[in-house]
């Protein structure tokens, strides 16, 4: 494997995690350079410098990358210092090791973005809940990580991505796609990531949903749930639901069984797969109502757009400005003001920093 870098964006309130990240971070500094963009706090900035010392690249995000999306933000500053061609993107959740950033870099080889598939490890139970939405995505196409690999020189020359959309992932593969990139989704690289805790994971319902709004299909289907079960209910028709219910634990299956992926999903996860439904429904009416007053709430704001179209993208020229003069090789472009200093969003992402580790990215 070449040596690859490594971009990890976080912003933290506390460091209750610290302890298990510096162990993370340790194991990895041998397999790639690693590079932080650390967005926390000047306390907790200082005291992760002491700890990490030696061990990586610890920077603050460059100031004129001001974007909505502090992740965004992260992952440019990240790409200036970036020396590879190949470079991994990582939520501070996710826990790659050797075999997992080896596939990425040889993959890399022939492909601009490779998409890899995250797995929850350890499995409590709200993770067997959101782990039913992996399914369904692998069973439909393919699963929104935590983390990606990308060409150093393909991210230059697009110039970066939008940093004023709140599904930050989405909008990097998009941004990809609208500069012809090759996009690589190989279905059994797995990558472990932590779970959220139990409080983080109910805080990110409508906020996940949300993301649904850059994607219209996902949403018509979405905001037609709670009609059709009203519908069932208010005629004492049960069978469709039980039929229904089925169909989705059976396609979530399909999910589970593809590339191999009963050696990392328990097979009880597939029957959180209705329950997951039936949250989406409910939560797609209360994302476009979020929509209407102005966007979804954002560390005191409302973001609007969960991400740009394809067509958007090339109508706009593409990205959004220059990797900055850091970069002797990046584009010259100015770089987009943003709304305020944001914590990375985790995925699924599209969540704030949690207060610790134990939380989802």
């Amino acid at each position: 494997m070449n040596r690859v870098d490594y971009v990890l964006p976080l912003r933290w309130d506390d460091d209750a995690g610290l302890d298990e990240l510096t162990a993370y971070l340790r194991r990895l500094s041998p397999l790639a350079r690693v590079i932080v963009v650390d967005g926390s706090d000047p306390a907790l900035f200082a005291r992760h410098a002491r700890r990490w010392r030696g061990l990586v690249t610890h920077v603050r995000p460059d100031r004129d990358l001001r974007c909505a999306n502090g992740k965004v933000a992260g992952v440019r500053t990240g790409l200036r210092l970036a020396r590879a061609e190949h470079v991994v993107i990582a939520d501070d959740d996710v826990r790659h090791d050797a075999a997992s950033l080896t596939a990425v870099d040889r993959l890399l080889g022939r492909a601009d973005l490779v998409r890899p598939q995250n797995h929850f490890s350890p499995m409590p139970w709200h993770a067997r809940w959101d782990t039913a939405r992996t399914l369904l995505n692998r069973a439909l196409g393919a699963d929104y990580p935590g983390t990606f690999g990308i060409r150093r020189s393909f991210f230059e020359r697009m110039g970066g991505y939008d940093g004023d959309v709140l599904f930050e992932n989405l909008e990097l593969i998009r941004t990809v796609r609208a500069h012809g990139g090759v996009e690589a989704r190989p279905p059994g690289l797995y990558v472990r990531r932590l779970p959220p805790d139990a409080s983080r994971f109910w805080s990110q319902r409508v906020r996940q949903a949300y993301d649904d709004l850059a994607q219209p299909a996902r949403l018509a289907f979405s905001l037609s749930v709670l009609p059709a079960v009203a519908a069932c209910l208010l005629r004492r028709s049960y069978a469709p639901l039980v039929v229904g219910a089925a169909l989705v634990v059976g396609l979530a299956e399909a999910g589970r069984r593809k590339a191999g992926g009963r050696r990392v999903f328990p097979g009880d996860t597939v029957l959180f797969a209705p329950v997951w439904v039936l949250e989406r429904g409910v939560c797609g009416w209360l994302a476009v109502a979020a929509a209407l007053r102005g966007g979804v709430p954002y560390a005191g704001r409302r973001l609007r757009r969960a991400a740009n179209s394809v067509r958007r993208i090339r109508r706009q020229g593409g990205g959004s400005g220059s990797l900055g003069a850091r970069n002797p090789s990046a584009l010259c472009e100015p770089s987009q003001n943003g709304l305020v200093d944001e914590p990375p969003q985790r995925h699924n992402a599209t969540v704030e920093r949690p207060r610790s580790m134990r939380s989802p990215s």
